[in-house]
């Protein structure tokens, strides 16, 4: 699956760590040069180091995805250095309160889905603009299982993700004839920070979440980014419109 046959530069947003982490640093394995974006500085340049470290090209840009002028320099800056875009994992995410929607400050809701839906919104926006100048690109979106089915307790959460599968569909509808193919990639449970956050806010939930699902363990943020590097690659060049779950089985059900 190596690209070294040509140049490619991916994007990873929210690539400072967990599943972002991983799937940049799967990037660079395979060749490519990666681009890393997050609000979290000094993690997001500690990804870039990582990269460089192991003799791959990389680099960080400050941003938060809920900011349309953020994201659009963010693209601006990375097509400024590297040329193009043919990758990009729009991966940028906060988790939800675990309340009921009576409950639930609308604050809260609000910030919720700015990030992890309309952030995804506005990267799709930008990327593909680029990516119709240099004729093709791949977008994987992060979704969940989430976004799959109902989550009792985390409706926004919930909400922003099946949003971001019918973003996904719409979007590789719009494009698909111009080269561009769009999926969604859908999590379980995966060990990551936000995993142990959520762990935290509701140990007995996570316990009967880990127990219902088929292959009875947690995932790793490298099996999922080994998905989202397959994804992106020409062994997926007939995929496009799709949203992966990538569960342990938890969805299938």
């Amino acid at each position: 699956m190596k690209v070294k046959e040509k140049r490619i530069v991916a994007l990873v947003t929210g690539g400072s760590s967990g599943i972002g982490r991983a799937s940049a640093l799967a990037f660079a394995r395979e060749g490519a040069t990666v681009a890393i974006a997050d609000v979290a500085i000094d993690t997001g340049e500690e990804t870039a180091r990582m990269i460089k470290q192991n003799g791959g090209q990389a680099m960080f840009v400050p941003c938060d995805v809920s900011k349309a002028v953020e994201v659009k320099a963010m693209i601006d800056k990375i097509v400024e250095v590297y040329g193009r875009l043919d990758w990009a994992l729009n991966n940028a995410g906060i988790e939800g309160a675990l309340l009921p929607i009576v409950d639930y400050p609308i604050e809260a809701c609000s910030r919720l889905l700015s990030i992890d839906l309309m952030g995804v919104w506005l990267c799709m926006k930008y990327e593909i603009r680029k990516m119709l100048r240099q004729g093709g690109g791949v977008i994987v979106n992060m979704a969940s299982a989430a976004g799959l089915v109902g989550v009792p307790g985390d409706s926004p959460y919930s909400a922003a993700k099946h949003g971001v599968i019918g973003m996904t569909k719409a979007v590789a509808l719009e494009y698909a004839k111009s080269n561009i193919r769009v999926n969604a990639i859908c999590p379980g449970s995966t060990k990551t920070q936000m995993s142990d956050r959520i762990s935290a806010k509701d140990p007995v939930r996570q316990k009967e979440h880990l127990e219902n699902t088929p292959l009875g363990r947690i995932g790793l943020p490298e099996e999922i980014a080994s998905v989202v590097v397959w994804l992106c690659s020409d062994a997926a060049s007939f995929v496009t419109g799709h949203a992966l779950a990538v569960d342990g089985g938890l969805t299938a059900a």
